[in-house]
Order: C-alpha cells, then structure tokens, then sequence
C-alpha cells in the first residue's frame, strides 16, 4: 500500500538552552496577532463602534479567554477523572491538552464582559471575534500536525500517512489537515466574503452564528476521520466528544443567523 511519509519537521523551531519556541505556541501568538490586526481592520468599516483602543483591550481579554478556557475545557471535557485525583497538574498548560470548545467558551465569557464595561453590543463584538477566530484554528491545526498529534483514523487513502508517535505505526487520515482546511480556511474565505456587505455586519449575531454553525458543522464531519481520544472513544451511539460539543454550537449558530436575518 502507497503511504505518503511524514514530514520530519522538529516540533521546537528554536531552542536555546532551557529556552525553547514551540511551533505551537507560536501558532497561538501568530493567530492572536493576525487577528487582532484584521479585527482593527474590520472594526473602521460601518457601523464603527469600536476604537483602535477598544480593540486593543479586547485583544488582551481574548488572548485570556482563549488560554483559560481552551485548558479548563480539556480538563473538564476530556480528562476530568484525572486532574481530579492531580489537581496541580490542571495548571501546568505548558505540558499540553487545550480545548477549542472550551476556549470557545472563555472567548464567549470575555467579550460579554468586555461588552457590558465598555457598554457595546455583545453580538456585534462576537460578529467580528469570529471573522478573525478562523486564522487562529488554520495555523493550530497546522501546528497540531507538525507536532504529529490528533491524529485521523487508520485509513487506504492515498494521501494517509503513518505518524512517529503512533505505536500501531498505521497509515491514517491526516485529519488536522483536513480540521485547518475546512475550519481555518473555508471558513475565513465565507466569513470574509459575508462580512464585506455592510448590511451584514449591521445584522448583529449574523457573522457569529455563521462561524458557529460553519465550525460545528465542520468539526463534526472531520471527526468522522479523527481517531477519538483513546481514554474517551465512542461517547453516545458511536459519537465522539468532539461531535457531541459540536452538535449544540451548530444549534445556537442556526438560531443567531434566523435571528439576525429576522430582527
């Protein structure tokens, strides 16, 4: 059977004694600054409420939401059980284990918040959070392979690959691939073409129940293709976790656009 290789590229892009950047962590600080310059960038078009200051802040709360709630999320979602028993260890985030779901969550929390102090609308922050959100996913998934975790399921397809950390050494679908092609970039290119209307940015909650529905949807088709998490696997009728959080953020996404198209 044809496999493609692997591409051996070294998880830590540079290390320097004790001091090493990670192409994950750098897939992080990339996604945060290109999305906070195209949220500046969207923000000066009609309805403009938001200044250049405003969405400075609003960085600093998502970048919190995001770290907060991506590590509560694994936590409580994937791994309860154990950081119950190891407490401490919930806090040491530089070992690995972030969830979208969860960071989705904490992002949700921060621009609520942000939203009631500065006295804006809380659906038209989210409308431009979710317009950038699609960046920060392309390039995690793509460190997430670089990294050669999260990978797919034992696959024949011509392009399924083995990864160095699995110890079956099976060829898989290279689902991360798959996870940043139709969650980062599908979805920026939808979002992208939507948001250039002004009528469509004035629909408050359109924007974001279109990331919402796009990235449940997308996730819960990938899943398909994603080997589930060996302690977890099958949660209800042969549907992951993954396809479970998905399925209520698909549900509130629906319910934002039939909102916004009907306000």
């Amino acid at each position: 059977m044809f496999v493609i290789p692997f591409p051996a590229i070294d998880p830590t892009l540079v290390e320097i004694g004790p001091f090493a950047i990670r192409w994950y962590a750098l897939a992080y600080i990339a996604g945060l600054m290109i999305g906070w310059g195209y949220v500046r960038r969207l923000s000066q078009k009609p309805p403009s409420l938001l200044t250049d200051k405003h969405v400075d802040d609003l960085m600093v709360w998502m970048t919190l939401g995001v770290i907060l709630g991506g590590r509560l999320g694994y936590v409580l979602f994937y791994k309860a059980g154990y950081y119950i028993d190891h407490p401490l260890e919930a806090l040491q985030v530089w070992q690995g284990g972030m969830s979208f779901h969860g960071g989705f969550l904490g992002v949700v929390l921060a621009a609520y918040l942000f939203a009631r102090r500065y006295k804006l609308p809380a659906l038209h922050l989210g409308d431009l959070v979710a317009c950038a959100a699609p960046v920060g996913l392309l390039l995690g998934r793509i460190a997430n392979f670089i990294n050669g975790e999260l990978w797919g399921r034992a696959s024949d397809v011509p392009w399924a690959m083995v990864f160095p950390g699995d110890r079956l050494q099976v060829a898989r679908h290279p689902s991360q691939l798959y996870e940043a092609l139709l969650e980062g970039l599908v979805l920026f290119i939808v979002l992208f073409i939507a948001s250039r209307k002004e009528s469509v940015r004035r629909k408050y909650g359109l924007l974001m129940g279109i990331f919402m529905a796009g990235y449940g949807l997308s996730r819960f088709i990938v899943e398909f293709a994603r080997e589930p998490d060996a302690h977890l696997g099958a949660i209800v009728a042969g549907a992951t976790m993954g396809q479970l959080l998905s399925i209520p953020m698909i549900l509130v996404g629906l319910f934002l656009i039939w909102r916004a198209r009907n306000a």
